[in-house]
């Protein structure tokens, strides 16, 4: 059996990790300098201190970390499963903890080339498979599939987070100025960066604009949904309502997003993504 890891992108917990069979490694946040693991604090809380005017920044585990977790198995096949390389810096991290061990050829270290819902389901696959006893070179296959028919779509509501964390691309930041429209943003580059996918006046008409992208990118039954929201309960139901409608063949997930991810996009924002089964 393979030994899977991955980190809080998928917004599974070390103790969810720990059900599930696998090692799930805290991304980390500062805040009032103070040092903080994601999803080991009280999202409510986190969202508090960010209204009072605290500033948050995220950034990868500690490669130590990565390099004991690989030590935890010295003679298994490992597969590290990391968020997209260029929106963090986790996969590089998986990289050169690599490099330190012995037998580097054991340990498999994947770019999902994207976050949160799209990468919790790349996991989830990744564990059916292996518990099914299918081969890593299979799995690997089977997860790039997936990988290659994945998109995702942001709606922020403060465009500050996004430009302090530096993952937009430069032609995007003129979208800085049309806040009283909704923004929509999306993956490109291979998951590496966001850029202005479109601009609505209502949130409906966003969601129109994702569903209808949706459409024209083949999702059917086979694929499955993520809407993924930071304290934001109206827009994700609206969003659930037009989203099931649209796709009654298509399972659809509601995830709330970690402090890690708000710290990226923000209090209010709302996610969106497809993946193929």
């Amino acid at each position: 059996m393979v030994k899977i890891i991955t980190d809080t992108s998928t917004l599974f917990t070390p103790e969810q990790g720990k059900e599930l069979g696998i090692d799930v490694i805290p991304l980390c946040i500062t805040m009032d300098n103070h040092s903080m693991r994601d999803l080991m604090i009280d999202t409510k809380e986190f969202l508090e201190q960010i209204k009072k005017g605290s500033i948050p920044t995220s950034s990868q585990p500690p490669i130590g970390e990565v390099v004991d977790t690989y030590a935890k198995y010295p003679s298994e096949d490992i597969l590290n499963i990391c968020m997209a390389d260029g929106l963090s810096g986790t996969y590089q991290t998986a990289l050169a903890a690599r490099q330190q061990m012995d037998h580097q050829e054991r340990i498999h270290v994947v770019n999902s080339r994207t976050l949160c819902g799209c990468h919790r389901y790349i996991v989830e696959k990744a564990i059916r498979l292996n518990q099914q006893g299918i081969a890593l070179q299979d799995i690997l296959n089977s997860l790039q599939d997936s990988i290659d028919h994945s998109q995702s779509y942001l709606i922020p509501q403060d465009f500050s987070f996004l430009k302090r964390g530096g993952r937009l691309k430069a032609s995007a930041a003129t979208l800085g100025g049309l806040l009283k429209l909704k923004p929509i943003m999306h993956s490109v580059d291979g998951g590496t960066r966001l850029d202005k996918f479109g601009v609505s006046r209502t949130l409906g008409k966003a969601c129109d604009m994702i569903i209808d992208s949706f459409k024209k990118l083949g999702v059917k039954e086979g694929y499955r949904i993520y809407i993924s929201h930071a304290d934001a309960e109206e827009a994700k139901d609206l969003f659930y309502e037009k989203i099931t409608e649209a796709f009654p063949t298509c399972m659809v997930s509601v995830l709330e997003l970690s402090p890690a991810f708000i710290t990226q996009g923000g209090p209010h924002c709302i996610a969106v993504q497809m993946i193929k089964e």
